[in-house]
Formats: structure tokens, sequence, C-alpha cells
């Protein structure tokens, strides 16, 4: 395992600065997911940490030792990528075992690790079949296996999963967790998929235009975003947000309804709020009316889209009353439930 440490680090293409100054500490055995739309420079400095980039401004450090100049393979880093990248022709032993034999390791050690990686990975009865007679699944396990015989330091993923359909994903999301807790190694994941980055992260990263919006736990970063993007970015389905005023302990939408707030939050004036669609409550007495648009059962829950004052909303209850197009249901909202924002720079405001 290593503590990787980044300080100032800046990556320019030609005129284009793509990270910009960034700094971040991981440390030793923890799971880091770096998450962010297209662009952002997740993977861009993911490349720069495997040292497939290099860098332009900034140190890093990867287990006290400046890794700047430090070719790839002196690293002690393994990369998975999006692409399974396996040899067709070769058996799933043949490609696992491909790294060590170039570099000349010992062949017993080597098929030592080849056995441990294929028992971790659940592969010890695909080791003769070649890529071609493998799922999506267990090709990606191949790569992963590969990855792990040269029992690196730190792990980088690069949007690993991204090539499978749903429901693998959310298999060997589990199967990567699992992974984690078995070897303890240090692991830098990149995706854009948040639901990736909630389910299997000890620390998330938001990233946005090259730079770092927000660092925290799964937890931490849906339950008190630091600025708007980092609440409509975290959470499946998103936040809503609803313009408003605050005057007296409550914010005032545009229809006149008046939702209260948490004391001592900021003195009146404009403000945005953002609530999670799980929050709204049915309440016949509530402050808040949605006109009710499209409803979409989904077992156990109901999705519920409309308008609240003039903005679109999502809400779901987890009940089985089943609203109609054009009604209006009444809604409240706990007061430690509704997160405000500044309308002009969508920083977080009060606690």
């Amino acid at each position: 395992m290593a503590e990787l440490e980044l300080v100032g680090i800046t990556k320019r293409f030609g005129a284009v600065t793509v990270v910009k100054d960034l700094s971040l500490s991981i440390a030793n055995g923890e799971f880091v997911v770096l998450v962010g739309p297209s662009g952002c420079g997740k993977s861009t400095l993911l490349r720069m940490i495997a040292g497939l980039e290099e860098i332009t401004e900034g140190d890093l450090i990867i287990g006290g030792t400046r890794a700047n100049d430090i070719p790839p393979q002196k690293r002690d880093i393994s990369m998975v990528f999006q692409s399974y990248a396996l040899f067709p022709h070769m058996t799933v032993r043949e490609n696992i075992s491909f790294g060590p034999e170039v570099r000349g390791e010992d062949k017993a050690e080597t098929e030592r690790r080849i056995r441990r990686a294929s028992e971790i990975l659940n592969l010890s009865e695909y080791l003769d079949r070649r890529p071609a007679q493998l799922s999506g699944g267990q090709r990606q396990r191949v790569a992963m296996g590969r990855a792990i015989v040269r029992d690196p330091k730190v792990f980088l993923f690069d949007e690993p999963l991204s090539n499978l359909d749903a429901k693998l994903r959310g298999e060997m999301r589990t199967e990567i967790k699992a992974l984690h807790q078995k070897l303890g190694t240090t692991i830098v994941y990149v995706t854009h998929d948040q639901i990736e980055a909630m389910t299997m992260a000890d620390r998330i990263v938001v990233m946005n235009g090259g730079r770092i919006e927000q660092v925290g736990t799964p937890l931490e970063l849906y339950d008190r975003p630091g600025n708007r993007f980092v609440a409509s970015f975290i959470g499946s389905p998103a936040m809503s947000f609803l313009d408003a005023r605050l005057d007296g302990g409550a914010a005032v939408l545009s229809d006149g309804a008046r939702l209260p707030v948490a004391p001592g939050t900021r003195a009146d004036g404009p403000v945005t709020l953002g609530i999670r669609p799980e929050c709204y409550r049915r309440d016949p007495e509530g402050p808040l009316a949605l006109s009710v648009e499209v409803v979409e059962p989904t077992g156990p829950e109901i999705h519920v889209f409309g308008r609240i004052a003039d903005a679109e909303v999502r809400v779901i209850f987890r009940d089985r009353v089943l609203p109609a197009p054009g009604e209006e249901i009444r809604l409240s909202v706990p007061v430690e439930d509704v997160h405000l924002f500044a309308p002009d720079t969508g920083e977080r405001l009060g606690p």
C-alpha cells in the first residue's frame, strides 16, 4: 500500500489547461473515487498518476517519494482501463501471466499470484478459456487479475464498468468493493457515474472544469453538498431547485408559498432552495402545491413529475397511493432537508 500526495498539480495541452492547481491527499489503503462530468479532467489526472501523461506543474508523491520523473513501469502501480485490452489468442492464464513473463519474474511466484488472483476473482475454472468464451464481466475480471498479479502499491481504475450492461455493472461494483476489502490496497477510481461513486468509495472527489469542487465521504456529500453543482451531481434522481426569497425564517416561493428553513441561516434576500425527491412528504396542510404531470410507478416507489411554483420537480413517494396527471398534491418538507444556496455563486448557505 502507498499514500498518494498531489500538490498543486496542473496539466496543460498547449494553451488549454485541463487540470488547474489541484491538491489532494489519499491515505494508505483508501478507496477514492474521482467523479464528474465528461471533460472535467478526472481521467487526465489518473493518467498523470500512472505516468502516462506528463505533469505540467506541481508534485506527485507516491509513498513519500516524488514520482514526477519516475517512468510508469517503475511506479509500482497497476491500471485497469475501460477497454479490457486482452489478447484474444491467449487463455485467461496466459493473459494474466503476460506481464510477469515479460518482466522475467520468477515462474513459481507468478503461478502463486495467478492462483491467488483467480481465487479472489472467481476465475479458477476459466483459466484455460480464451476471451471470446467469456462474458463481459468475466473479461473485466481477467483485466483486474492482470493488475493484481503485479501486487502493486496502488490500483488505478479508469471507468472500467462503462462497457457493461446495467446488471453486470451492479455485480462488478460489488466485486470491486469486495476486492478492495480483501487486498486493502490503495485504489483511485475514475467514473462519471455517481451511483458507482456513492456505493464504492471511502471518499469521493467531485471535479468540475479541472478543479475539485468538494471532497468527502458519500454521505457527507449527499447530506451536506458544498455548492449547487455538487448537490445536482450527487444523488439519483437529482435534487430539484426552486427560486425563493428568505423572509422572516421562511423561504417564500413565486406563488407565495412559505416553506420554513433552519433558523439563523442568513439575512433575508434571494435564495435557491435544493430539495431531494425523497424528502417531500404528503401533507394536506403542507405549504407546497405540486401540480402532477407524469406518474411513473417503479414497484418500490412512485416517481411523480410536476411543477411547484415555477420549477419542474421530481417527487418520490414510497406509499401505494397513485396520483393522477392534473391532480394537485399538498406537500411539506422537513426543515433539515431544505438546502439553501446562493443564487449568484451557488455556494451553500447556512449549516
